[in-house]
């Protein structure tokens, strides 16, 4: 199609830019061939642009510098011929790929090539009602073959004796013909007639000259026409591409086999470059496929290479793929469970495919929830919908701060909030608002940067610990192994409790409370899991005093966002995960907002997850989830606990001089005996458990009590923790007079 000289580049950016789009919404389950990548001819429709304008994104037309374009006429001759040579050439290049596409074709047809890879695949992936199916399909495909070839002489003597046939009822018609036009008084003789005969069988045969010679001529322009449309989809060499050139473009769009062998030919492994120069060439236990928003395979390795070398190439690998570095996910096929031991397993996204925002989520306006089963956490660059497993699993997010760590929390409590049954709680260890919509659902609800908060979250911990055990005692008495819907419907004690830990390094990090409170949430964690009692942690940093390893160890469900460093990707997402290509620091900080990678919510080792988003607006504080929790609060079950109805927690509080005054006798106590006295007194406060007299000693000098010490043994003198409590109610006293 030809464009006048002043609109040719505005129709090709224009072109590009709609192929662009095309390919990034390109529906899921397409086939792609890895021996001939065709690629369907598609109409484009646009405005042509005039020079002085442009489109800018969403429509509008923005202005930009006009460039004057040079007519072909007044271009140099050198230019005008080399471009009419390299298209001669590419046009002849595309030719031979669509003769090497047809051959490939051929020998695939007569070697059975896709039934063998077939077979192959079920094989390794242990999977023996497929592969019997395709042993079947391929024994079936060779009989059918034997038994046309054996029907072949058949056939032919069947046609001739058609033949024959047609001919002796022809010549039969013409005699009768013949002979009744003779026998007709006034009519033609019988040399007449037969010379009539001989006239017309001159005009056929002169017409079938014609065809004849038509047919020569047709038929080559027909092949090679045939024959370009095949090798048209293959790759151009970059000194025959020509500026814009849309097939050139394609190749970094389509992903073939071929495209896949280029990508490894140059990637930075001289084990692989090797094998190659030997002859050696990928056998694909998966061909390249759509997959969603993407193309998905599996090719084996060579000696010597192992797919962790491929994955620390995948920069390298990546740009060979015409692809950003997030766009291409290399993995071990053995480890992922899609291919033998040796075999890569890659998956290509399609060009900024995961640049797309999520869809609105999925229950803004109705709908309901199912924590046994899982809420709606956003969408796979496949564009399937990831759900978040609750009951039965626990959950972290961590990630540098504004990359979504807190949306996704907001989205897993919005879709608990969904269901009727659970009771949810919500500990916020710093000063903002993020939850504070979700207020009227929740059963418990602390927030703020504060001792108190802190006090609060371990109590919850506490309280969680001991329900725990209370729970696995009323299943043993229900004769029950582990909590299920029907049992919390039939049994409100036995109701889910969701406990969300928000920047809990300010818990975990707690000078006074961290380190009991990351002993409890490991103890319930160990055992929480059949009790119907879920725990959730956010946080900013994988240090221990942020969020235990220990803790990230028992947590099924991880989630991490983008990070810096392998260390904090190995600590969100646990040991060996960066080695084994689950990587998050690949993620783009600002331009993955909202995606994380993710683990425990299917069966591939992680997933790439693009979370819903739950609007707000930090100017007038409006905020999407506040609909939604009305039409919650509306819809939950009367003996769930929520804020309306919900008890406040008791937060224990313990004052170190009473509980001196209570221990202590008349005599002095040596400072070093005097924590275990504490213990029997108070044995759940965790202050107490771990205290020493050092420490003691120093709590009680911040008092104001004086430790004296003779023989320089350090004691704790009943009289002089007395003076210091009369002294400070009389201070009190004096405040309130």
């Amino acid at each position: 199609m030809a464009f006048p000289d002043d609109h040719t580049a505005e129709v090709v950016s224009l072109d590009k830019r709609r192929r662009a789009a095309a390919d990034a919404d390109t529906p899921g389950g397409e086939v792609v061939p890895a021996d001939s990548a065709e690629v369907e001819n598609v109409v484009y429709e646009g405005e042509i642009v005039d020079d002085g304008q442009d489109q800018a994104p969403g429509g509008e037309v923005a202005e930009r510098p006009s460039r004057p374009l040079v007519p072909w006429a007044d271009r140099p001759a050198d230019d005008v011929a080399w471009a009419v040579t390299q298209t001669a050439l590419r046009a002849g290049w595309t030719v031979g790929r669509g003769h090497a596409v047809w051959v490939r074709r051929l020998v695939g047809a007569a070697t059975y090539s896709t039934y063998r890879e077939q077979i192959r695949a079920a094989r390794a992936a242990g999977d023996p009602e497929r592969l019997a199916e395709w042993v079947d399909k391929y024994r079936a495909a060779k009989a059918d073959r034997w038994d046309r070839i054996g029907s072949a002489p058949r056939t032919v003597i069947a046609a001739l004796q058609v033949v024959g046939l047609v001919l002796a009822i022809v010549l039969a018609v013409l005699v009768v013909v013949g002979v009744a036009v003779a026998m007709r008084d006034g009519g033609w003789t019988w040399g007449t007639w037969w010379g009539f005969v001989g006239d017309m069988l001159a005009a056929v045969g002169v017409l079938a000259q014609v065809v004849l010679v038509g047919a020569v001529i047709v038929a080559p322009m027909a092949w090679l026409a045939a024959a370009y449309r095949a090798g048209k989809g293959e790759t151009v060499p970059q000194w025959l591409a020509a500026p814009g050139d849309a097939d050139n473009e394609a190749a970094g769009v389509v992903v073939t086999a071929d495209t896949v062998v280029l990508a490894l030919q140059h990637l930075r492994i001289p084990e692989l470059k090797r094998a190659f120069k030997d002859g050696w060439l990928p056998k694909f236990t998966t061909r390249p496929v759509r997959d969603g928003r993407g193309y998905h395979m599996v090719f084996e390795l060579p000696l010597g290479v192992t797919a962790e070398m491929v994955c620390d190439q995948r920069p390298v690998l990546a740009r060979n793929l015409h692809r950003a570095e997030v766009e291409v996910w290399p993995a071990d096929a053995e480890k992922v469970g899609t291919g033998p031991a040796g075999a890569v397993d890659l998956w290509v996204a399609d060009s900024g495919a995961l640049s797309k925002a999520a869809p609105e989520y999925p229950l803004l306006h109705e709908g309901t929830a199912d924590v046994f089963t899982g809420v709606p956490a956003g969408v796979s660059p496949r564009g399937d919908v990831i759900t978040v497993p609750i009951v039965a699993n626990n959950f972290s997010a961590g990630g540098m701060m504004g990359q979504g760590k807190s949306n996704a929390c907001r989205v897993v409590m919005l879709g608990a909030a969904l269901d009727p049954l659970p009771e949810l709680w919500v500990h916020v260890f710093a000063g903002n608002g993020d939850f504070d919509a979700y207020q009227p659902r929740l059963a418990r609800y602390h927030r703020g940067a504060t001792d108190d908060v802190a006090a609060a979250g371990l109590q919850s911990l506490h309280d969680l610990y001991a329900e725990v055990g209370r729970r696995e005692d009323r299943l043993a008495e229900l004769g029950a192994k582990k909590v299920t819907r029907q049992l919390a419907t039939e049994h409100a004690d036995l109701r889910p409790i969701l406990a969300l830990f928000s920047e809990c390094h300010e818990l975990f990090g707690h000078a006074e409370y961290g380190e009991e409170a990351a002993e409890v949430a490991t103890q319930t964690l160990r055992r929480a899991r059949k009790t119907g009692i879920w725990l959730g942690f956010d946080t900013q940093s994988s240090r221990a005093d942020a969020i235990p390893p220990k803790i990230i160890e028992l947590v099924s469900v991880n989630s991490c966002f983008y990070v810096k460093t392998w260390r904090s990707n190995d600590g969100f997402l646990g040991d060996g995960s960066f080695q084994a290509g689950i990587r998050a620091t690949e993620l783009r900080p600002g331009r993955d907002r909202g995606t994380s990678l993710i683990t425990g919510v299917s069966d591939a080792p992680f997933e790439l997850l693009k979370w819903y988003f739950v609007k707000v607006d930090d100017d007038t504080g409006w905020d999407a989830a506040a609909d939604v929790i009305a039409r919650a609060v509306a819809q939950v079950d009367p003996r769930t606990r929520v804020q309306t109805n919900a008890e406040p927690p008791k937060v224990e509080t313990r004052d170190l001089l009473d509980d001196l005054d209570e221990v202590l006798g008349s005599e002095r106590v040596r400072l070093a005996d005097v924590p275990s006295l504490l213990r029997d007194l108070a044995p759940a406060w965790g202050p107490y458990r771990k205290l020493n007299g050092k420490q003691l000693g120093e709590r009680l000098d911040e008092l104001g009590v004086r430790v004296p010490r003779p023989g320089n043994v350090a004691q704790v003198d009943p009289a002089e923790v007395r003076r210091v409590i009369a002294q400070r109610s009389t201070a009190d006293l004096d405040r309130e007079e």
